[in-house]
């Protein structure tokens, strides 16, 4: 909370001071070049997440803060639309206010309803993709039916699905790499089409424009992530961290520059459109855009990389269990349970480089001497496809055993710290899997998980010791 005020009133102030007495603007356009400037688009957020920092406090705090700085910004963007064009009455603050709060509720509450039914009922994992793409368009065009700009609505969506999409899930793997690989890049190219060089040789309104407002957004920001560590006592990488994350200028300035740009105030006797925002501001905030992504990229990518390197020294100093990683055995005896166990593993595992995991099979010729082999072939090459699709390598383990020794010989062999085993509630299965516990229990003495995977785990709302 404390973040998101101050990265939207300091960028507020000063760039509503500095268009108003250095580039000379009215004070309706003023307040709204001060907005455009206080939101910021987390464009660097992926390079935090390679970094593998995500889950630090100045990390969630930028993500906190942008939804209100981006949320305050885009109010304020529909409150000069309104003024402009003399809606901005009492009726017309009760129906913002009121259509905003439908929309709020319906994505935060009803969205993850939705989710949560449709990742029990369907497994596939396109399916799945599709269904996350539809409703983060749906937040969009809600947020537009509520009269705020679309990515409000899709950053929304989000944050409602976040719950439900496990972070080192196949899924999730998708979403970032459609994201990071597409999405990102077309913005990036869509904006870099939008302007037009000449008007650089025409004038130099646009470079003053360009070079007021990259200024401000720097010293702004810096103010606001300063202020940020200052208040939750945080370390100078933190500063940089949090700097690189805020300072790009992206989706939500290029959405209230187009919005201005398209409002037209008045015309001048010869019928020239006279812009709430003129061509000078357009080509100018789109390079500041330009700018700051570079910048945010190069500070994001310097200052977390010092961040992480605290980070490992601090985990070098814990116990030797620790520094060695884990290793996870995956007992799997059934297609339908595989996907979830190894899910299960993905979940429990530390993201240590040092992690192995498994996939075991044993294999009883005496059961089933005929279909044993194709199994084991298809229930390993699942557990490995569904670790390989979450950018994890799983090592595929066949053995002919009875079970518990078959099991209790590969957790000696390869030294395993963390058992998981598939667990059946049907009446004849139930006693055997008991039975089958119990000799694991008997014989080895390490962390092992029991699991009976009727639901994706991510839709468990709570877990009882």
């Amino acid at each position: 909370m404390g973040f998101g005020l101050y990265t939207f009133c300091i960028p507020m102030i000063i760039g509503t001071l500095s268009s108003y007495y250095i580039l000379h603007f009215d004070w309706m356009t003023s307040v709204l070049l001060g907005s455009l400037i206080s939101s910021h688009t987390l464009l660097a957020y992926p390079i935090a997440s390679k970094l593998g920092i995500t889950k630090d406090k100045s990390v969630n705090i930028t993500v906190g803060g942008t939804m209100i700085t981006d949320t305050l910004a885009l109010l304020v963007l529909a409150a000069i639309v309104g003024m402009t064009r003399g809606e901005a009455g009492t009726a017309f603050w009760i129906r913002l206010g009121s259509s905003i709060l439908a929309f709020g509720l319906i994505v935060l509450l009803v969205f993850p309803i939705i989710a949560r039914w449709f990742f029990k009922v369907v497994s596939d994992k396109i399916s799945q993709f599709i269904f996350v793409m539809v409703m983060v368009y749906l937040g969009a065009v809600l947020a537009e039916f509520a009269g705020v700009e679309g990515i409000i609505g899709a950053f929304l969506a989000g944050l409602a699905l976040n719950r439900l999409i496990p972070h080192t899930s196949p899924l999730m793997n998708r979403v970032e790499f459609v994201g990071n690989a597409l999405f990102i890049p077309f913005f990036l190219i869509s904006v870099g089409m939008l302007i037009d060089f000449s008007v650089f040789v025409k004038s130099i309104g646009t470079l003053k424009v360009a070079a007021v407002l990259t200024l401000g957004v720097i010293v702004a920001k810096w103010l606001a992530a300063w202020a940020t560590t200052k208040t939750f006592k945080m370390s100078s990488n933190q500063l940089r961290v949090i700097f690189g994350l805020s300072v790009a200028q992206a989706a939500a300035t290029l959405a209230a520059v187009m919005v201005g740009y398209n409002i037209v105030i008045s015309e001048t006797p010869e019928g020239v459109p006279i812009r709430l925002l003129n061509e000078d501001v357009l080509n100018g905030s789109i390079l500041v855009i330009l700018i700051t992504c570079t910048l945010a990229s190069f500070v994001t990518q310097k200052g977390g990389r010092q961040l992480a390197e605290e980070t490992e020294a601090d985990k070098d100093q814990q116990d030797t269990a620790d520094a060695e990683g884990m290793n996870i055995l995956i007992a799997a005896n059934t297609v339908g349970k595989t996907e979830q166990l190894v899910q299960l593993a993905l979940n429990i595992r530390r993201h240590n480089p040092l992690d192995k995991m498994y996939a075991l099979n044993i294999i009883n010729k005496h059961e089933a001497p005929d279909e044993s082999d194709n199994n084991a072939k298809k229930i390993l090459h699942l557990a490995m496809q569904t670790g390989a699709s979450a950018d994890i390598e799983i090592e595929e383990v066949i053995r002919y055993d009875t079970v518990v020794n078959g099991i209790s010989g590969e957790v000696k062999a390869k030294k395993i710290t963390d058992l998981i085993m598939g667990y059946s509630t049907k009446p004849y299965s139930s006693d055997k899997s008991f039975q089958l516990i119990n000799g694991i229990l008997a014989n080895e003495q390490i962390t092992t998980y029991v699991y009976n995977p009727v639901q994706p785990i991510s839709t468990i709302k709570r877990i009882l010791w």
